[in-house]
């Protein structure tokens, strides 16, 4: 079995001078031919897909506000055009394709390369540049064809808001998010969802975290949750704008850090869900780095070694996080 990918690039999905652009892949699709990976193709979700992560009237009203569009439809701000409604049900389509190719034994692994993003979308509203929660119908789609749990870890720089309201009573699934604390949307602390301790987690960050810190994470955190929890398979929201020189935050990974973090990712999928995995692009708005990061993410999907390295260490010092990862092991009952 190989590594598959889905690509859908949205090109008419776009707003003057906005940061969430087509413009972002255009440094990765050149890239997408040299890595050991099968294309699949995305076709749109269904109403009913999508209606199985967000509230009837929230899609039609999407479908009916896209009608009218360009506009803007939250402060974040969010946009939309003519075609923004077909363009998100095509990105969940391709976050679908993926989760079923590797639920069903044609790939072994997967990344789901689309846009718009889906991580801050919550079941009864868009928000954060997000439609659809593309990661969250894909989660729904595993559980209605055969998966009894399955894990969604988030390390972009935000918050997934949206995903964890989508599971906050969904004992099926599990979310982890680490995340750059005090930018938006303003929510994911240690504290939240008490009653879901080891289901849903949330891994706040002081600014310029490194890769250090996020390896720490992936073994302190990420590894023995999954441990507990026992997904079949995992659902990965990879976030490029965890590097450090991201124009909208200020984290600290490198290349090398992303690579790191897969790799480890992928061994623990290897380990404990008989290596289901399928990555999904969130954010990220620097080209370049997304493009790195994506190669990472494929070098590390096909056990390979980093193909591609620009040699880019975060200028910044690697913050000390050791009490607030004590502090988040506490609080979720991790000895």
């Amino acid at each position: 079995m190989s590594t598959a990918f889905a690509f859908v690039p949205s090109r008419t999905h776009k707003f003057p001078d906005h940061p969430e652009r087509s413009g972002r892949l255009d440094a990765l699709e050149p890239m997408l031919a040299s890595f050991d990976a099968e294309k699949i193709e995305a076709v749109q979700a269904t109403f009913e897909e999508v209606a199985r992560a967000h509230h009837p009237k929230m899609i039609r009203a999407i479908e009916e506000v896209c009608q009218d569009g360009p506009g803007i439809i939250d402060h974040a701000p969010t946009f939309i055009t003519k075609t923004s409604y077909e363009d998100a049900l095509l990105a969940a389509g391709g976050v679908i394709a993926c989760t079923r190719a590797v639920l069903h034994g044609d790939a072994q692994n997967a990344f789901s390369i689309v846009r718009p993003p889906g991580h801050h979308a919550e079941p009864d509203r868009a928000m954060g540049f997000c439609i659809f929660n593309n990661i969250a119908i894909g989660a729904r789609n595993a559980l209605e064809h055969g998966m009894q749990r399955v894990m969604v870890i988030d390390y972009d720089a935000h918050h997934g808001n949206g995903t964890q309201a989508a599971f906050l009573h969904e004992d099926r699934v599990g979310f982890i998010s680490s995340h750059q604390w005090g930018i938006y949307p303003g929510t994911g602390w240690i504290t939240d969802a008490p009653h879901a301790k080891g289901r849903l987690v949330n891994v706040p960050l002081h600014e310029f975290a490194g890769d250090g810190t996020f390896a720490r994470i992936a073994d302190e955190i990420f590894q023995p949750l999954v441990e507990s929890f026992r997904p079949q398979m995992l659902l990965i929201s990879a976030g490029f704008d965890a590097h450090w020189n991201d124009p909208l935050t200020s984290l600290g990974l490198s290349t090398r850090g992303y690579y790191e973090m897969s790799k480890k990712l992928v061994g623990i999928a290897d380990e404990y869900c008989g290596g289901k995995i399928v990555f999904v692009l969130e954010g990220g708005y620097d080209p370049h780095n997304v493009a790195n990061g994506a190669g990472a993410v494929f070098d590390a999907l096909t056990h390979s070694q980093l193909s591609h390295d620009p040699n880019d260490p975060s200028p910044y010092t690697d913050v000390d996080h050791e009490s607030r990862i004590a502090e988040i092991l506490k609080w979720q009952g991790i000895p």
